[in-house]
């Protein structure tokens, strides 16, 4: 179940189809690979990245669910797109339309997570031509972007 302010939503509106923010970001290796997290939920890959918490700015959601999701400590280097076409049914019926800032991150500390967490299971950087099944179409629509524009 979910926890924190989405998870206090759910209570109030159980599955109830839900439009929520979120952020992610873009982060580069020196072969130009990008870094994406395989997800404990799905079983698939994604951007790190995650829900605005209330009050938060979509930068620091994403510097946040970054270092949740990775391990590491990033900085905003610049904004990239916002998406706000993601569709997405969870694996327990719960249905989002997810508005999504994408940015360009630089890694600035933290060290990659060595072991599973509660969101993450593994964490690897993939060429943008050789991407893993990813988590879902505006996944794909971020990485697309990403790669004609960085």
């Amino acid at each position: 179940m979910a926890t924190g302010y989405i998870g206090d939503i759910r209570k109030l509106v159980g599955h109830m189809p839900l439009i929520l923010d979120t952020a992610g970001g873009i982060l580069l290796n020196d072969r130009h690979q990008v870094l994406l997290n395989l997800r404990t939920d799905t079983h698939n890959w994604s951007l790190p990245g995650g829900y605005m918490e209330f009050g938060e700015t979509f930068a620091q959601t994403c510097v946040r669910e970054y270092k949740e999701d990775s391990g590491l400590d990033v900085e905003i280097v610049r904004p990239l797109k916002l998406f706000d076409q993601g569709i997405f049914a969870y694996p327990n019926g719960d249905k989002v339309q997810t508005i999504t800032q994408l940015f360009l991150v630089r890694k600035v500390g933290g060290e990659l997570l060595s072991a599973a967490t509660d969101e993450t299971l593994r964490l690897d950087y993939f060429d943008f031509g050789k991407l893993p099944p990813l988590l879902n179409t505006q996944t794909e629509q971020m990485l697309a972007f990403a790669e004609e524009h960085l």
